[in-house]
């Protein structure tokens, strides 16, 4: 399953990510991941959540971003939970974010596993096609 959690810079999607990994963890009999930028979210964090900073890993563009959280699923059958802050500056503009969700479904289907991504922008500004998918804060 597939989850957006749309809203402006500063309307609390990152706590409620953060809130939402956490409880995911405390329930989770496998394991849950969590995917920033870079690394400020170390100790928001419960210990036991694996945190991947895509910098790091020079992740930029939806392509290498798929590839990355495809490679996670293909290595490790036991990761129940991603969740993905700043989507839009690890991936891309919103245009490509429609391609991008399309694909994550398929391997969120087969992998069994959910997705939560937080996405800055308003409901209007994304494609309608992924809009049923969205909530706004």
């Amino acid at each position: 399953m597939i989850t957006l959690i749309l809203g402006r810079k500063g309307s609390g999607k990152t706590k409620r990510l953060i809130d939402m990994c956490n409880e995911a963890m405390a329930q989770s009999k496998g394991n849950v991941v969590f995917i920033e930028k870079d690394n400020t979210l170390t100790y928001s964090l419960k210990h036991s959540v694996r945190l991947v900073a895509a910098d790091e890993y020079a992740i930029r563009g939806f392509d290498s971003f798929y590839g990355l959280i495809a490679g996670m699923c293909a290595g490790n059958n036991d990761i129940t939970d991603i969740f993905v802050d700043s989507t839009l500056k690890i991936g891309g503009d919103v245009e490509g974010l429609l391609v991008f969700v399309e694909k994550l479904k398929v391997l969120s289907d087969k992998a069994n596993t959910n997705i939560v991504m937080s996405v800055s922008a308003d409901p209007s500004e994304i494609p309608a096609k992924i809009a049923e998918l969205a909530t706004e804060i």
